[in-house]
């Protein structure tokens, strides 16, 4: 039973590797590069620094979001779950107060960086 299903496995295999392979192309190596750098976007226009830092703060402002949501979500399980012990109410409570202070903080942050970057455009 198991020679079949590794026959069967290796069957899948090479049949799917037959429609995953790439089209070969036989352009010059030069030509190839150049399709791969205009397909890509690669033209090399940088950008100012203040689109970078304010992309960095988006960035950074959306991992921020996503772990006050995910520290919320901690603090209501640790609710549901402290069957009315003081101790462990008030430290989730703690835990929800925390995270919706780092949120407003971090929406404050982001509201001054875009103020400071448009007034210096």
């Amino acid at each position: 039973m198991k020679k079949v299903v590794s026959v069967f496995i290796a069957l899948a295999i090479v049949v799917g590797g037959m429609f995953v392979l790439p089209e070969v192309s036989h352009a010059a190596p030069v030509d190839e590069i150049q399709s791969g750098v205009n397909s890509a976007g690669g033209n090399n226009s940088g950008g100012s620094l203040g689109s970078r830092f304010q992309d960095i703060v988006n960035i950074m402002l959306y991992v921020l979001g996503a772990i006050a949501v995910i520290m919320i979500v901690i603090g209501g399980i640790r609710y549901a779950t402290s069957n009315g012990d003081s101790g462990a109410v008030s430290g989730a409570k703690n835990t929800i107060l925390y995270a919706v202070v780092g949120l407003i903080v971090a929406i404050l942050a982001y509201a001054i960086v875009n103020f400071v970057l448009t007034s210096f455009k």
